[in-house]
């Protein structure tokens, strides 16, 4: 990555963490389980537009983001998610070029960040997940990390126009080691184990919130 693309990434990164826990009063547990090196995919729930901002700070390193290609749609918003190290997705297909784009980050040893339910959901339950992210990670070999955010609904959910200060906890779960596979059936079973671990880590995420 070039040196200016690095100065940039960091330089939004504190912004995005700054405010995060400043206006959210962000706080963070388990991040020892955040591999230090080495490619891994960051698979969080996925409740509000402020995750992307709170999940910066996880980790110091360089994070790469899938996200929805609307969220390009804007000059300002897309300077912000280029300097994130965004990757558009075109939502409700089968985007070979961007789960390309997510395959060659992780092989060059990047972390990318996937929200495994595939879009912004409502409520406490976390559904059924699409197998994005386990797709990903067979394909390569490299490890999920499973992260629950509680508070981040109440804080600017589906309809908020504006973020409100509410308090946002985040809980980064141990990292579930992945082989490589091509076979669908162990990609649907791995996005169900992921699943149980993200429910779990969301319900102690809003508890954590919410007191």
């Amino acid at each position: 990555m070039r040196g200016d693309g690095l100065l940039a990434y960091r330089f939004v990164r504190g912004l995005a963490v700054g405010f995060s826990k400043l206006y959210f009063r962000a706080s963070y547990e388990g991040l020892e389980n955040v591999p230090v090196e080495g490619a891994f995919i960051l698979s969080p729930v996925h409740r509000s537009n402020v995750d992307t901002l709170v999940v910066a700070g996880v980790c110091k390193r360089r994070l790469r983001f899938l996200g929805k290609a609307a969220m390009w749609k804007f000059r300002l918003s897309a300077a912000f998610f280029d300097a994130m190290g965004g990757i558009k997705v075109q939502r409700g297909t089968t985007d070979r070029e961007s789960m390309r784009a997510c395959v060659d980050a992780l092989a060059a040893g990047d972390p990318v960040v996937v929200y495994p339910e595939g879009r912004r959901q409502s409520g406490p339950l976390v559904e059924e997940l699409f197998d994005g992210a386990a797709y990903m990670a067979t394909k390569v070999g490299v490890p999920i990390v499973p992260v629950g955010i509680g508070g981040s609904e109440r804080a600017m959910g589906t309809g908020h126009r504006f973020p409100r200060p509410a308090k946002i906890h985040v809980i980064i779960g141990q990292p579930i080691a992945v082989q490589p596979t091509r076979s669908r059936r162990e990609q649907h079973e791995l996005s169900a184990q992921l699943q149980v671990q993200l429910q779990q880590l969301f319900d102690r995420a809003q508890a954590r919130a919410n007191y």
